[in-house]
């Protein structure tokens, strides 16, 4: 989607504080399946600033009557289909922070997370894991928060007509048999980002679906309320985007998807010059999360490994072995998701093994 003169103004975030900006999810202000460096900013922030932004998923015509409102119709019904891709993800920016520069690390603080309405999405697609196993059948169950008891329920599923490869697909609700499933069960509620980065280096528009050293897809459900993830900022600006939210995630993703839905996201950007990162960090309360990727598992893990490494001496002073030694008695490495093309890795190190003037 080529932005016309008027999309990407800085008007389009409203200020409501010294600090605080407002970006609304708009045909004007989301890239629908890709990351491109050349895209004008949506919002120009400094260091230190807050922004609440509209995320709005690329699943909600699995639902229609369940997942659409005014401003998410309109956005599906003004981009059209050829301007959108190479990837499915609606990304809300980008947000241009000033005096980030290659070689800098933009901390991106989420300070609050919340549903923009109640329900949400998993697909068992033709890219799943176990798509094979299921004959091809793809299926959609559809799910509703309960926020009484901060968890989810299924409403119900159906399976999926003709193959799930157009990204925004209205499926009509008449056209579809819904069944009950999941009956008296609750899925604990995880709202994160599923997907979320900086501008990549490299020009053109890049497909959304594989994550790289720029974060993108990392599907990770631990980017939750009162996390950070660093980036390693790759262009003037860092160009900040997302969407792809999730009400809820397991590790690995193995369907092909989580729970899909649109958050509004608030969050705090930071300049870091007091750290060093190559691949996208998380930090939580208790543990440092690195991030790798790679079609394989085994590579990935191995890069994971070396990325912690690498983290740890920057990071802690610690040297090669030392790091190498304590990643084996007490890092986790856990996948972060297996479907999405370059498959990911996080390497976990609790935070409390460390002095606590260390951080």
């Amino acid at each position: 989607m080529a932005p016309d003169d008027h999309a990407r103004r800085p008007e389009r975030a409203v200020g409501v504080g010294a600090d605080m900006y407002e970006i609304e999810a708009t045909p004007e202000t989301v890239q629908w399946g890709y990351f491109d460096n050349s895209a004008d900013p949506v919002c120009r922030i400094e260091s230190g600033d807050v922004v609440r932004m509209e995320t709005v998923s690329h699943h909600a015509g699995d639902a229609p009557d369940y997942m659409m409102d005014d401003g998410v119709r309109e956005i599906y019904e003004s981009i059209d289909q050829a301007d959108r891709g190479p990837g499915v993800h609606i990304l809300t920016g980008p947000i241009h922070v000033d005096g980030a520069e290659p070689g800098d690390v933009l901390e991106c603080r989420v300070l609050d997370l919340e549903p923009r309405l109640p329900y949400g999405s998993n697909v068992s697609a033709n890219w799943g894991l176990l798509s094979d196993d299921f004959d091809g059948r793809e299926y959609v169950t559809i799910y509703e928060v309960d926020r009484g008891t901060h968890t989810a329920t299924a409403c119900f599923q159906y399976e999926y007509p003709d193959r799930y490869d157009t990204p925004g697909r209205i499926v009509d609700p008449e056209a579809v048999d819904r069944d009950s499933v999941l009956e008296d069960v609750r899925i604990p509620v995880r709202y994160h980002l599923g997907t979320a980065g900086v501008a990549p280096a490299e020009d053109g528009r890049i497909d959304s679906v594989p994550p790289a050293v720029y974060g993108g897809n990392v599907d990770n459900r631990n980017f939750n309320v009162g996390t950070s993830m660093y980036y390693p900022v790759q262009v003037e600006g860092g160009l900040f985007t997302a969407g792809d939210a999730h009400i809820a995630e397991g590790d690995g993703e193995i369907s092909g998807t989580a729970i899909e839905a649109h958050l509004d996201a608030v969050v705090q950007f930071r300049i870091r010059d007091d750290m060093e990162v190559t691949t996208p960090v998380l930090e939580t309360d208790d543990h440092w999360m690195v991030h790798a990727f790679d079609s394989d598992l085994d590579e990935a893990t191995r890069t994971a490994a070396l990325e912690m490494i690498t983290f740890l001496v920057e990071n802690k002073g610690l040297s090669e072995s030392e790091a190498y030694s304590l990643l084996s008695v007490a890092g986790d490495f856990q996948s972060t998701q297996v479907v999405n093309g370059e498959k990911g890795i996080h390497c976990k190190v609790p935070k409390d093994i460390f002095p606590p003037e260390s951080g």
